[in-house]
């Protein structure tokens, strides 16, 4: 699957990028809000399953109205736990540790600084997980899931699409990094997604990508902690990595990711 191969619905809130597989089409939701995150569709049989939800009031609305009529089997809800205002009858999956890390841990820490920055359009409401899962597969509406804990939440593969999910890639944007060894997980992450020959991978926070796109930022994870090691301070640190990738969108990640190498 190229990963410029879809069709293009525009919502009220951002657009939608289809990608038909045969059986399953993904959609993939852009919705343009202040932190770029990403909502994913799988829909099978005229059912759909909702991969983690939106978290500001306008793109609620507007994938709610895309929606509208449809059946939506169940909702996997990973590293955004809020928007709980999205679908609430809708059943809910999440392992054990993507429900601490929502109502008691890091996430909940992120919910509540987002609440804080965008006020009343940021809807720091949880979701309420009716179903918690584990490691291995899990099927909802007709669709195999492979779910993958990691140490904040979980990935998940969808084999019938030959896709992976994660929280984060952007081969052309930083990433919040947690140190080096946080960038060698990543590193030995994204190898495997290389070996398995996966067509796409989806993040929260980026359009679908490909294997080079996993690649690009193999590169740039080593790239980046041999900065870190080179590098005096978190300034120093952030100063070159700018100069080495001007180009590079999500600057308060990378700020993120200053504050991890050098706390």
């Amino acid at each position: 699957m190229n990963k410029h191969d879809f069709t293009t619905v525009k919502l009220s809130q951002g657009e939608m990028h289809i990608y038909d597989f045969g059986a399953v089409r993904l959609h993939a939701y852009q919705t343009g809000d202040p932190l770029a995150d990403e909502v994913f569709l799988l829909e099978k049989a005229g059912r759909f399953v909702v991969l983690e939800s939106p978290c500001f009031v306008d793109s609620i609305a507007a994938l709610a109205e895309y929606l509208e009529g449809k059946t939506v089997a169940g909702m996997l809800v990973a590293y955004h736990g809020a928007g709980a205002s999205f679908l609430p009858p809708v059943p809910k999956y999440a392992t054990a540790n993507a429900v601490e890390y929502s109502e008691k841990g890091g996430g909940k820490a992120l919910i509540q600084q987002f609440a804080g920055v965008f006020g009343g359009a940021f809807d720091s409401g949880v979701h309420a997980v009716t179903h918690v899962v584990g490691e291995g597969t899990t099927s909802i509406g007709g669709i195999d899931f492979i779910i993958h804990p990691t140490a904040e939440a979980f990935d998940v593969e969808i084999p019938e699409i030959n896709a992976v999910y994660t929280h984060m890639l952007g081969h052309d944007c930083h990433s919040i990094v947690a140190g080096a060894g946080h960038a060698d997980e990543i590193i030995g992450q994204l190898k495997r997604y290389i070996q398995k020959g996966c067509s796409l991978i989806l993040t929260s926070h980026y359009t679908p990508e490909d294997l080079k796109d996993a690649q690009t930022k193999i590169d740039y994870l080593e790239r980046l902690k041999e900065i870190a090691a080179a590098s005096t301070d978190g300034e120093a640190f952030k100063a070159e990595v700018k100069a080495r990738y001007p180009e590079y969108s999500g600057e308060n990640y990378l700020e993120m990711t200053a504050g991890f190498f050098f706390a």
